[in-house]
């Protein structure tokens, strides 16, 4: 596997990615925790306060709207920075393309690794939040990284492919900020499934966010297991898309030195 034979490289990669973010800046690295921080106050304050918002179903306290959202945003925010960032990795790297030796793959994991990073530190400030709140953690917590594996899959494979396609078309990087804010709005970040009729449901299974947000919030908020078949499915087809992601990006990168 890329990843695990290019580890050391990746490491040293994604750790001068996330520095090199908020080099120059005042709270350097410290932003990466300031900033979920706030949007949660924010959340809490707009939805909670001003709008109190409740989620229909079993959980309707305003309270946990504001969390409720939260845990939504943050899953789709590591899909939503890969596919953000992946069509220009290669064009902000020319110099590596022309190295035969370079493992060129290894920009997507850099880039997913860069994700993770952004998405711990978000999940470590709503674990905190939760703490302080209501002064424990359901043990389901521990299953949060089964639960975002198919996500992280999903996410490099479509890295791999959007990587490709950005050295051919330069337009991608318009196309994929209009997928991910419909991506966004036809998962259920502010509304539960429940919220839509039934004749529209199949729209927001088809989106590959709504289970892993659901299971997410499950795990995290309502100390349920996730339903582990369906999980099984999720995975398998998270493998599928890595696994085709990375065959057409080694079929395309040999083109990569023409076109740039």
């Amino acid at each position: 596997m890329s990843f695990w034979r290019n580890r050391e490289l990746i490491s040293q990669m994604s750790r001068r990615d996330i520095i090199g973010r908020y080099r120059g800046s005042v709270l350097g690295l410290l932003w990466s925790f300031v900033t979920p921080i706030l949007m949660l106050a924010v959340y809490t304050l707009v939805f909670s306060v001003a709008f109190k918002a409740r989620w229909t179903g079993e959980h309707e306290r305003s309270s946990q709207f504001a969390i409720i959202v939260f845990t939504g945003m943050i899953v789709h925010g590591l899909l939503a920075e890969c596919v953000h960032r992946a069509p220009a990795v290669i064009l902000s790297q020319v110099n590596y393309v022309k190295k035969i030796v370079f493992p060129l793959e290894s920009l997507c994991w850099v880039i997913l690794c860069s994700a993770a990073f952004h998405t711990a530190m978000s999940l470590t400030v709503l674990l905190l939040f939760l703490l302080l709140t209501q002064q424990a953690l359901h043990w389901t917590v521990l299953l949060l990284p089964l639960v975002l594996l198919p996500l992280l899959l999903l996410s490099v494979g479509c890295s791999w492919v959007l990587a490709s396609i950005g050295v051919f078309v330069r337009d991608v990087a318009q196309v994929t900020s209009l997928v991910t804010s419909v991506l966004l709005f036809l998962s259920p970040v502010f509304y539960p499934v429940s919220a839509l009729p039934e004749r529209y449901r199949p729209l927001l299974y088809a989106n590959p966010l709504t289970l892993v947000i659901n299971q997410a919030r499950d795990v995290l908020l309502w100390g349920k297991q996730p339903s582990w078949p369906v999980w099984c499915l999720e995975l398998a087809a998270s493998l599928i898309v890595a696994a085709l992601g990375l065959r057409w990006f080694e079929r395309t990168r040999k083109g990569f030195a023409d076109v740039l």
